[in-house]
């Protein structure tokens, strides 16, 4: 069961996530490193559930953390939330835009 410190942590975290915008700063990677950090050293099921949450893969996670040993982990999860983000804004854009152009009887094709 998470912790009530998990559980503020988690949605500092998403907090900080919901404010990345097109080209992050430096300052929202090193809020996030230092976030995902006090979160994996107090509990790190809750780490699991916060990437399932914000829908990053698995498989990338894995592949990511054993591609780069010596580095730390927290930059790594880090990095990869905010390719996510940057990922679902292209995404919303993307679908925005489109639905703004075509009318009500091509959106359902």
């Amino acid at each position: 069961m998470e912790s009530q410190d998990s559980v503020t942590i988690t949605g500092k975290i998403i907090d900080v996530t919901r404010s990345i915008q097109l080209a992050p700063s430096d300052e929202i990677r090193l809020k996030l490193i230092s976030l995902i950090n006090e979160l994996i050293n107090k509990d790190f099921h809750a780490v699991v559930q916060l990437l399932y949450r914000i829908d990053v893969s698995e498989k990338k996670v894995r592949a990511f953390l054993d591609q780069n040993t010596g580095t730390d982990s927290a930059s790594i999860l880090a990095d990869l939330i905010i390719e996510r983000q940057l990922q679902k804004i292209e995404s919303r854009k993307h679908f925005s835009q489109r639905s703004g152009t075509e009318s009500n009887e091509e959106k359902w094709e």
